[in-house]
């Protein structure tokens, strides 16, 4: 057992010699019986000032290389004996997930993360990211334990499945107070544009809107972005079928060839129907 030791010792201190410039290699295993052990990059997470709300600066710890079987409450207890852990936010890439949606669905838009990936540890006292570096110096950290094992192979597959199951009165009221959001926000443009109609701008221009059986295309910036998209692509449509000026002679050129043909065709018909003295033409 002592020179196993020793190899995991030697292991944990060639892998925090070869971290990148800024990072603290921190050695981890999946279990005990793991012979070799996984290393996570930390560091402080560093921004601007009010930059990222959700990801503070001095109260958060940048994690790279976490890998796929280590999920927010693998860290969140792996990194607790620094001190109170706030959240832990796993992303597929650094930076995708600076900027929260304010709406976060329960049944919608879930995007299943594979691979390694990075997360962010949001502690309630910046002097717990210091002391979350200096575990660098303790042997291997254990992700998976007696009390706190993590589930593999078919138990992680069936608790991934029962997860998948949808609760319809859950998602019931999901939509509903999603709905209520929408039309309330409808409401508002409207009440807002009704206001504006005829109400001269700075520059005295007043601006009018169509209405009727058939009102124009609301002037929303989706419905803006949706215009110049639809007109990007027949103007790509239009340059890619004649893009040069030899494709517009030519084009022009066997159209005139199909309605001359189409001519023949139809003057030979009328003369086989006029042999045939079946031609009525009232």
């Amino acid at each position: 057992a002592a020179p196993r030791v020793q190899n995991m010792a030697a292991a944990t201190r060639r892998a925090a010699a070869a971290a990148p410039p800024g990072y603290t290699a921190l050695a981890v295993k999946f279990a005990k019986g793991q012979r070799s052990p996984h290393c996570l990059l930390v560091k402080e997470h560093q921004v601007r000032e009010g930059a990222d709300t959700a990801h503070p600066p001095r109260r958060t710890l940048f994690v790279l290389n976490v890998p796929p079987y280590c999920g927010p409450d693998s860290l969140s207890r792996l990194f607790s004996r620094c001190g109170p852990v706030q959240s832990v936010d796993i992303c597929d890439k650094q930076g995708s997930g600076e900027k929260k949606d304010k709406l976060m669905s329960k049944f919608f838009n879930r995007k299943t993360l594979k691979g390694f990936q990075v997360a962010y540890v949001v502690f309630r006292k910046p002097a717990a990211v210091q002391a979350a570096k200096a575990l660098s110096q303790e042997g291997p950290l254990l992700i998976s334990t007696e009390s706190h094992p993590v589930k593999t192979g078919i138990s992680k597959w069936i608790a991934s499945y029962e997860a998948s199951i949808v609760d319809p009165k859950e998602l019931k009221a999901e939509v509903d107070a999603y709905m209520q959001d929408y039309d309330k926000k409808i409401a508002e443009e409207e009440a807002k544009a009704a206001k504006e109609e005829g109400v001269p701008d700075e520059e005295g221009w007043v601006k009018v809107t169509r209405k009727g059986r058939k009102p124009g295309v609301p002037r929303t910036e989706a419905a803006n972005l949706r215009m110049l998209e639809k007109e990007k692509q027949k103007r790509a449509r239009k340059e890619l079928l004649n893009f040069y000026a030899w494709q517009h002679r030519e084009a022009k050129r066997e159209h005139i060839a199909q309605l001359r043909k189409k001519f023949e065709e139809d003057k030979q018909r009328i003369a086989l129907m006029r042999a045939q003295r079946k031609f009525r033409p009232y």
